[in-house]
Parts: structure tokens; sequence; C-alpha cells
């Protein structure tokens, strides 16, 4: 049974840094898809950042040079250094894996998710 669990979401000013994480356990695909979808209220969800299994990795426009995506392998553990942050990324930002390689930042139906954590950006 896979279970996603992420952490260290809170309130930054504007210009501000946060380090989300993510664990996700019982995942054993050697092929995925992981990484980050954020809802911000009254919006769409958006997918900022996905990593695959040959390491590659694809960020939304909207953060590509303010957000890094990076994988423990060992672990399944993935952190998303978030930086020069902006109230437009104020957000519940979700952890997300699938066992599909073929997954893409147009795509939502992500097979695992976490509950969630909330980042605030305050101008």
């Amino acid at each position: 049974q896979v279970q996603v669990s992420e952490s260290g979401g809170g309130s930054v000013q504007a210009g501000g840094s946060l380090r989300l994480s993510c664990a996700v356990a019982g995942f054993t695909s050697k092929w995925y898809s992981m990484g980050w979808v954020r809802q911000a209220p009254e919006k769409e969800r958006e997918v900022v950042a996905l990593i695959y299994q040959d390491y590659s990795i694809a960020y939304s426009d909207s953060v590509k040079g303010r957000f890094t995506l990076t994988k423990e392998n060992a672990e399944n553990t993935l952190h998303l250094e978030m930086n020069s942050l902006k109230p437009e990324d104020t957000a519940m930002y979700y952890c997300v894996a699938d066992p599909r390689a073929t997954m893409y930042l147009r795509d939502r139906d992500f097979a695992y998710w976490g509950q969630g954590t909330r980042v605030t950006v305050s101008a």
C-alpha cells in the first residue's frame, strides 16, 4: 500500500523561501513520475514540478528558475526548495506519485496523492 505524506508548509513573506518534503512509502515501481501539484483558492490544480526515473525534471513556467525539485532515491523522498516566493504561490501543495513514467505537467490523474501542506505567501 502506497502512502504519501508531506511536510514543510507554512507562512512566509514575499521573496522568502520554504522547503517542502514528501515521503512516498510502499512505492516499488522502477518507473515513475513524482512531484508536486498545487491548488490555490478558486483556481485549477497546477502541476509545478515532476521528476522521472531517469532523473529528468519538468517545471511549470510559473516556477521555473525559483523552485528546485530533488529526490532521495533510496528513501523515495522528495524535496521542493521554493525561493523568491510570490503571493501567487499561495496554495495547498500536494505531493503526487504514479507508476507511469508518462505523466506530464498537463496531467492531473496521478495514482497517489498526499493530504497536502499549505503554503501562504504574504505581500
